[in-house]
């Protein structure tokens, strides 16, 4: 019961047992007029369409079948005050419960169709009684006037400030969601760059001593097919690792520094053919963006080699062939927009709202690489976006804000 449907679920049931109770033990005290016959016949159809809406109140999770729901509501309740006494009935306010409900819960546009509806109905329950404006030989009509113009004004209250102040508190939750994911993200990257950093510490000595065992190899004259596989295998394990501590030390210091679209596209091109000589690189650098500077660290590049090893793999498996194209061009508006196209199979809509974001189990790994190079776009302010290619595979476009 603790979903806001099933609440609302509950309280139809207690104002369907309202007007039961006010049918039978308030009808005099109120001065409500005697229900006709055919209000039984209502109040049963009411019965059973709240018995229904229990029964699939937690699958109610639509705004329209929401407000469809509430439409229902005011509909019943229209009828009911009608065969009671009308627009004289005291509880004539009780239609102001679903807007309420409506400017709480949905849309700006739900509140004030019912609020429409709602005052429509008590117009024409004031014009369909002529006799009521006579109460013991006074005059009646100002009172009820009164009574319709409160009703507006009420109604209008609820669609325009109840409403606003509910959209705000809606934003201000969605807010406060989106900064807890990224406490919780950003606690997941601190234990996984601590457990980094000692890794690398403890990579350096067993590195040192391979480098000695293969210079000891290499005075032998001997394996030297093996010894060449063995110390390009090094020298990425040690250009790595020199990367990470100047990375570590850039980050540690908040050392930012500017540079060319043109330097780093350079850089980038240099690096894959350096650690990923097998894959087939295709980079189009737009003629609008080559000169232009943005603010980076020693993480930005790491990141973007992640994402291309990434979209080499995809398309390795897809098409045995790491093939991997990047695109970049600049929008003054949105700024620097790095895509990077691989030609795999894709990936199920599911998986890709997680991917980037959190920790994910699946047969190619946790997504670790794409979580680390998120982060380390989000720490430069710009952000990573992951959709699927039309054509084939998938896009990753990074986005970067230039320096004016």
């Amino acid at each position: 019961m603790g979903t806001p449907t099933a609440q609302l679920s509950a309280l139809r049931l207690i104002y369907w047992l309202l007007k039961i109770g006010l049918i039978l033990f308030a009808t005099q005290l109120f001065g409500l007029t005697a229900p006709p016959m055919e209000l039984n016949f209502i109040l049963a159809v009411e019965a059973v369409y709240v018995a229904i809406g229990f029964r699939v109140r937690y699958a109610i999770n639509q705004n329209q079948l929401l407000f469809a729901t509430l439409l229902l509501d005011t509909l019943f309740w229209i009828i009911w005050l009608y065969c009671t006494g009308g627009s004289a009935n005291a509880f004539i306010s009780l239609l102001l419960l679903p807007i309420a409900i409506a400017a709480v819960m949905l849309p700006q546009w739900a509140p004030w169709c019912l609020a429409l509806i709602s005052t429509a109905a008590y117009s024409a329950m004031i014009f369909t009684q002529p006799d009521h404006s006579m109460h013991h030989g006074m005059d009646m009509s100002s009172h009820y006037l009164g009574m319709w113009f409160n009703f507006v004004i009420s109604a209008l209250v609820l669609t325009t400030t109840v409403a606003f102040i509910a959209k705000k508190i809606r934003q201000k939750n969605a807010q406060l969601h989106y900064l807890r994911e990224a406490q919780m993200r950003q606690e997941k990257l601190l234990a996984l760059g601590t457990v980094s950093a000692q890794m690398a510490h403890q990579l350096a000595t067993p590195l040192a001593t391979l480098r000695l065992l293969l210079e000891e190899l290499g005075e032998d004259n001997q394996a030297g097919h093996l010894q060449l596989e063995m110390n390009k295998a090094l020298n990425r394990c040690e250009k790595s690792l020199t990367d990470l501590r100047q990375a570590t030390e850039s980050i540690r210091s908040e050392k930012m520094h500017s540079q060319t679209v043109n330097n780093l596209t350079s850089s980038l091109q240099e690096q894959v053919n350096l650690l990923m000589p097998e894959i087939q690189l295709s980079l189009t650098l737009a003629d609008n963006a080559d000169r232009v500077e943005i603010l980076t660290d020693m993480s930005l590049l790491p990141a973007l080699l992640a994402l291309i090893e990434n979209a080499a793999r995809a398309s390795q498996e897809n098409i045995q062939t790491q093939k991997v194209a990047i695109k970049i061009t600049l929008d003054k508006q949105v700024g620097l927009s790095i895509g990077i196209y691989d030609f795999g199979e894709g990936m199920s809509e599911s998986l890709l709202e997680k991917l980037g974001h959190k920790m994910i189990e699946s047969p190619k790994g946790l997504g670790i690489a794409v979580l680390l190079s998120h982060a380390s776009f989000e720490r430069l302010g710009g952000k990573l976006t992951l959709q699927p290619n039309p054509e084939q595979g998938m896009i990753a476009t990074v986005t970067l804000p230039i320096e004016k």
